[in-house]
């Protein structure tokens, strides 16, 4: 599903009359090789990254996009150096803190999927503080997936159905594909019309597994921390392009 930009005055004319995908999904890569190409330690990329992260949030709000997920913190992110983690967890507060008038100036619903209670108890603070200030915003729902892992949150939902099914709450025979995504760490989210990867790598990287099976794919060489808003509009104008069938042709064909 996807809207139409609306006034005409409100976007770039390079993108009037296009399509504006409801949901874009990002993996956000290339932040480490960016910064060593530029001679840097890899945190100076995530640094820049953050400011990225800034620029397309405010872009995708500006046009409409109804929801925007990033893929800020994978589960397999824990396997490098603690001195990076540790950076990235701090980085992540920050933003947390200094983002919420950005969030709030562009009315935006805050929201976060994830295991996430393994987060620092300090991070866990500032995310139920950045959720609950936002909460009655209209805007776009921004979503950091932070210690996500697609495949983790199948098992999350198996393990909750399998509970539920032992408990006597749900019958065996009626799981089907509606019933797994009530299960999922966000149900109410519609699933991605457009996912992003930057970085040039052509792979998912346990990102959305379930919610993807029909998203349109963009994949750009652009790293992230170059990645502006007009690296959007070229992936957006990209997907307004395309033909969605979902498995069906027109009778016609």
């Amino acid at each position: 599903m996807v809207i139409r930009t609306t006034p005409k005055n409100e976007v770039p004319k390079e993108l009037q009359g296009a399509h504006i995908p409801r949901h874009i999904a990002i993996i956000m890569d290339g932040n480490g090789r960016w910064a060593r190409q530029q001679g840097f330690r890899r945190v100076f990329g995530h640094q820049s990254g953050a400011e990225s992260v800034r620029e397309i949030t405010r872009e995708c709000a500006r046009l409409g996009v109804g929801r925007l997920t990033l893929y800020a913190f994978s589960a397999d992110n824990w396997k490098r150096p603690q001195r990076e983690i540790d950076f990235l967890m701090g980085l992540l507060k920050k933003y947390l803190v200094q983002e919420r008038g950005e969030i709030m100036d562009n009315h935006i619903r805050f929201t976060a999927v994830g295991r996430l209670d393994a987060l620092p108890a300090n991070v866990m603070e500032e995310l139920r503080r950045t959720k609950e200030i936002s909460a009655a915003n209209s805007g776009m729902t921004l979503c950091l997936a932070l210690n996500y892992g697609a495949r983790q949150e199948l098992v999350d939902a198996l393990r909750r159905i399998g509970r539920d099914i032992k408990s006597g709450q749900v019958d065996p025979e009626r799981v089907d594909e509606t019933l797994i995504g009530r299960y999922l760490y966000d149900p109410e989210a519609p699933d991605p019309d457009l996912l992003i990867r930057t970085g040039g790598d052509v792979r998912v990287s346990n990102f959305l597994l379930w919610q993807i099976s029909y998203t349109e794919l963009f994949v750009t060489p652009v790293m992230w921390p170059e990645f502006k808003k007009q690296h959007l509009h070229e992936a957006i104008l990209d997907f307004s392009r395309r033909e969605r069938r979902f498995g069906a042709i027109a009778e016609s064909e």
